[in-house]
């Protein structure tokens, strides 16, 4: 997903330099992806109606449908009105966060974005009184140490590209927040979520592509918008972008949330490490180290949190 938003919004002949429109239409798509899923599952509900019961349908080899996770997608602008401030973080949040991939290499692409975690604690502290613990506090020092280090050992530095990532990670902490705020509006459905989520930054997006790619996008015309290959990437990102909110879910169930970091962090690091050889960024020793101190810091953060917040569970197991 990160190598085709890069190539989408950063590669000569193929992307086109707008990428507050490349994230809207990857927003279009998941909201289209969201109301056909919701259509597809309306059948299979009304199809299971008529089907056996759960005991016979289980001998028969009947099982839930895929689709049945779905909700109905339908726009109830009451709600869509008290989703509207998440909607505005959301937007915020995946502008920077293609505007960073488009203006640094993709080797330096998640130290850029690195500072999530501290605007976690931070925004966790300033808004919700949480307490911070030693420990978690010498792990956000390792994840800032590795930050300043990558940005030292970065040749292709970008100052713009780097406070984009840094505007990226106050956002994703931002929508965390706003996220938790929000769903009851939606009956705590993460996909009724999404759906109203993506339609709000639908237009949201309109009014700033308007005044910032309005030339870009009429240039476009006659160019990338003729071409296949353009269009096929673009659906293409925008299946994966659905397809990846997917796969989280999905994850989560099946293991755990510190499974899914775990493997968050190794993904970040292999995506890291081939950007080197498929983008040919050029990489020092100190960049390098950079992006594993950051790696490692935010590791370990995962593993503390979790095991902070397994010992309250077990002290009052202790306690009865």
């Amino acid at each position: 997903m990160v190598y085709l938003n890069k190539v989408l919004m950063s590669s000569e002949g193929i992307s086109v330099a707008a990428p507050l429109f490349v994230t809207w239409f990857q927003c279009v798509v998941t909201a289209m992806i969201c109301w056909a899923a919701g259509k597809i599952s309306e059948v299979a509900k009304r199809s299971s109606d008529q089907l056996p019961t759960r005991n016979e349908a289980a001998e028969k080899g009947h099982s839930r449908s895929f689709f049945s996770q779905f909700p109905k997608a339908v726009y109830k602008p009451a709600i869509g009105t008290k989703i509207f401030p998440l909607s505005l973080v959301f937007v915020g949040m995946i502008t920077f966060n293609n505007l960073c991939l488009k203006w640094v290499e993709v080797s330096f692409y998640n130290v850029a974005r690195s500072l999530t975690i501290v605007f976690n604690v931070v925004l966790s502290g300033v808004v919700l009184g949480s307490p911070t613990s030693p420990k978690t506090m010498g792990c956000l020092g390792i994840v800032i140490l590795g930050f300043f280090m990558g940005a030292n050992g970065e040749v292709n530095f970008s100052w713009r590209g780097t406070m984009a990532g840094i505007c990226s990670s106050l956002f994703v902490s931002l929508n965390s927040i706003f996220t938790k705020k929000v769903l009851p509006a939606v009956d705590n459905d993460h996909w009724k979520l999404t759906f109203y989520n993506n339609v709000n930054a639908i237009f949201l997006f309109l009014p700033l592509m308007a005044y910032f790619e309005a030339g870009t996008l009429m240039e476009a015309m006659d160019q990338q918008f003729l071409s296949v290959i353009f269009w096929g990437a673009m659906m293409v990102a925008g299946l994966f972008g659905f397809s990846i909110g997917i796969v989280t879910v999905l994850q989560i169930k099946a293991t755990s949330p510190l499974s899914h970091n775990i493997s968050g962090t190794a993904k970040a690091a292999v995506q890291s490490m081939m950007a080197f050889y498929i983008w040919q960024n050029p990489a020092t020793m100190l960049g390098v180290t950079g992006m594993f101190v950051v790696l490692g810091g935010s590791l370990l953060y995962t593993i503390t949190k979790m095991r902070e917040s397994t010992l309250p569970k077990n002290a009052a197991a202790g306690g009865n």
